[in-house]
């Protein structure tokens, strides 16, 4: 077995079979909900594979029939996370929340993404930083963050820039409503959809297989650089989250989850 499967890990299940490697998101009880726990061991894994050159591809799923029901909320509000979760906003560079996400859009090798249950939140700015998305017509996606009071910071402005249109992602980041499969394949969130979408993950990382993986490589490289964004983009998400996390519409959005009468207060920002 190759070496990085070998490596224990509390919230993740590797594998590698004829040099395609699948990393399982193993949360099921929380429907693979992304702790912090699980941001540093993807960061982790993801890193390995980068130094691995008999790797050829990777496929990225969830455990029990999900993908991933978005950031683990409890994790995330748990006092002793906050001065953490604060450093990651405001440090200048990338935030593990932001590289958890784009790592694998970063890796030399192709990386496929098997859609099924929920991909919410977190679980759809993950998917979109793959280079496949795979999905069960029935998978339910949402752009959740504005449910909760606050904006995609995971990497969206650069994973999402020509996969999604523009008026499409606002609407769908605006709203946080749900969509299946279906629809999200209509609207470019989904490349395929298939009521077995790992096994045509498995065929389709054995294409690539088949192929020069420096020919793949150069491919994934030259057409990311198609679509390169300035860092300023990430940075903008971080300081919209602080703004959103401090503004007085925050609690109330919180509370509207719970009680649809709620009434917002007037427009904070400009």
């Amino acid at each position: 077995m190759n070496a990085i499967a070998t490596y224990q890990y509390e919230t993740l299940q590797v594998s590698v079979t004829d040099n395609i490697l699948t990393v399982t998101l193993n949360r099921p009880h929380k429907k693979n909900a992304m702790s912090f726990k699980v941001i540093d061991e993807l960061i982790a894994v993801a890193g390995r594979i980068s130094k691995d050159k008999t790797i050829r591809a990777v496929i990225l799923k969830g455990a029990e029939g999900t993908f991933c029901a978005g950031i683990d909320l409890g994790d995330l509000n748990h006092p002793k996370n906050q001065a953490f979760a604060i450093w990651e906003l405001i440090k200048p560079w990338q935030s593990s929340f932001q590289r958890v996400c784009l790592i694998w859009r970063d890796l030399p090798v192709p990386v496929i993404a098997v859609l099924e249950g929920y991909c919410i939140g977190a679980g759809l700015q993950l998917a979109l930083a793959c280079d496949v998305r795979i999905s069960h017509p029935d998978c339910q996606l949402s752009i959740m963050e504005a449910k909760w009071g606050l904006v995609p910071d995971m990497g969206l402005t650069q994973s999402a820039y020509g996969v999604v249109r523009e008026d499409v992602l606002k609407e769908l980041a605006m709203t946080a409503r749900i969509i299946n499969a279906t629809d999200g394949k209509e609207l470019g969130l989904i490349s395929h959809c298939s009521e077995t979408p790992l096994e045509q993950a498995q065929q389709l990382a054995a294409e690539f297989a088949e192929r020069s993986p420096d020919a793949v490589l150069a491919s994934k490289r030259v057409i990311n650089a198609m679509y390169e964004q300035p860092a300023t983009t990430l940075y903008k998400e971080k300081i919209w989250q602080i703004k959103m996390m401090l503004g007085r519409n925050r609690k109330l959005a919180l509370r509207k989850a719970k009680q649809a009468s709620t009434i917002f207060a007037k427009r904070q920002f400009r």
